[in-house]
C-alpha cells in the first residue's frame, strides 16, 4: 500500500430517508452504509463482496457521486469528489468510469454502437469529429469485437457482446479506474470467464485500476488484489486476496467461503458445511453491537453490546470481531498466484 493512493475513502455513510402518508414527511432511514473506509492504489484491482443487500453497490455509486454521501470523504487523487458541483465533476466524470451489471438495460437500444461509444468521445471532444468512427473501431478491436458491431443495435447483441460494447464505452474516455458493479453475474458461466480475462489484460495493457463488486468469490480471487467483505452496510474484513482465501478470520468470511462448491464431486460430497442461521436484519433497524451478532455461532456478551471496530491483525488483514484471533498475525503470507489467462469455472 503506497502512501499515494489513487482512491481513498475515508468513514463514508450513505443512508436514505423513508417517506410516508400524505405529505411525504421522514419516518426513518435506511442505513445503507456505516463508516466503510478503504484505499485503493494505482494500478491496484480492489473488491468487495458480500450478500445482497450489503451496501456493496451503494459504495460504488457514491464513488461515482451518483447518490450522495450522507457523511464522510471520497479522496480521488487527494481531491474530495463529495463537495464539488456538477461542473467541478466533469473532469473526475472522465477519469472514473462505470461497467454495470445489465448490459442490455446499461445501453440505449434505439443507438448503434457507433453512437453510444462516439456520443462520449464527441461530448468531451477527445477526437476530431471525422476521427470518431476510426476510434471506436479500435475500442472495439480492443475489447475483441469485430469493426462490423459499430453498426449493430444492442439488441441484435448477445449479452458478452453487449457486456464488451459497455466496456468499449467506459474505455472511450481514457479513464484512471473503472468501477465495474456485478459486471459479470448476468452473464453465463463460460461468458464470464472470457469478460473476466478480457478485463486482466486491459488492466496490464493500459495500467487500469479497478473496483470490482460482486459476490461470486472466485471471480473476485481471480481478478482482484484486495478485498473487503461488507455485510449490512458495515466492513467485516478486508485483507490481500490470498490470505484472505487461505486464513479468513471473521466468521462471516468463513461461511462465505466455506459456502462455496468444490468442484471435485468427490470433495464435495464429504465437505461438512454448516449454513448460516438465520436472516438478515433490516437495514432500517440494524442490530446493537456487532450487526453480525445474530447469526454468528460464536458470539459472546460483549458482541450484542459493543460494535467491534475494524482492528488491523497484520499487516495486510484486518477484521472488524471482537474474537478474531490476534495470535495469527504472526503466520506466514500465502505465495500470491500470477494473473493468468486462467478460466474461470
Amino acid at each position: 500500500m503506497s502512501t499515494n493512493p489513487l482512491l481513498e475513502v475515508n468513514d463514508l455513510h450513505v443512508r436514505f430517508p423513508i417517506r410516508s402518508g400524505f405529505l411525504q414527511r421522514v419516518t426513518g432511514e435506511v442505513k445503507a452504509v456505516t463508516g466503510v473506509s478503504f484505499k485503493v492504489d494505482k494500478g491496484e484491482a480492489y473488491g468487495i463482496v458480500g450478500e445482497s443487500g450489503c451496501g456493496k453497490t451503494t459504495v460504488a455509486r457514491a464513488i461515482l457521486r451518483l447518490v450522495e454521501v450522507t457523511q464522510g470523504q471520497v479522496l480521488f487523487g487527494g481531491q474530495d469528489i463529495t463537495v464539488l458541483n456538477s461542473r467541478e465533476l466533469t473532469p473526475y466524470r472522465r477519469k472514473v468510469q462505470a461497467v454495470f451489471q445489465d448490459p442490455f438495460s446499461s445501453l440505449n437500444p434505439r443507438k448503434t454502437t457507433q453512437q453510444i461509444i462516439g456520443e462520449a468521445i464527441r461530448v468531451h471532444s477527445l477526437t476530431g469529429a471525422d476521427d470518431v468512427p476510426a476510434r471506436v473501431s479500435e475500442l472495439l478491436e480492443l475489447c475483441e469485437l469485430p469493426r462490423r458491431f459499430a453498426e449493430l443495435y444492442p439488441h441484435e447483441m448477445s449479452g458478452g457482446q453487449r457486456q464488451r460494447v459497455g466496456i468499449a464505452r467506459a474505455l472511450a474516455m481514457e479513464p484512471e479506474m473503472i468501477v465495474c458493479d456485478e459486471a459479470v453475474s448476468a452473464l453465463d458461466v463460460s461468458i464470464q470467464a472470457q469478460i473476466i480475462n478480457l478485463l486482466a489484460r486491459l488492466r496490464r495493457e493500459l495500467g487500469l485500476t479497478y473496483i470490482f463488486i460482486g459476490h461470486d468469490l472466485s471471480v473476485v480471487r481471480h481478478l482482484c488484489d484486495r478485498v473487503s467483505v461488507m455485510y449490512l452496510g458495515r466492513v467485516m474484513e478486508a485483507a490481500h486476496s490470498e490470505r484472505l482465501f487461505a486464513d479468513p478470520v471473521h466468521p462471516y468470511t468463513r461461511a462465505l467461503i466455506d459456502a462455496v462448491p468444490n468442484p471435485d464431486p468427490d470433495v464435495e460430497a464429504d465437505r461438512e458445511v454448516e449454513p448460516l442461521q438465520g436472516e438478515v436484519p433490516s437495514p432500517t433497524a440494524p442490530p446493537d453491537g456487532c450487526v453480525f451478532h445474530p447469526r454468528c455461532p460464536i458470539a459472546i456478551d460483549k458482541c450484542y453490546r459493543e460494535a467491534p471496530p475494524l482492528t488491523q491483525l497484520r499487516a495486510d488483514q484486518s477484521a472488524s470481531c471482537w474474537r478474531a484471533d490476534i495470535d495469527t498475525k504472526q503466520k506466514s503470507m500465502p505465495k500470491k498466484q500470477e494473473m493468468t489467462n486462467v478460466q474461470v469455472t
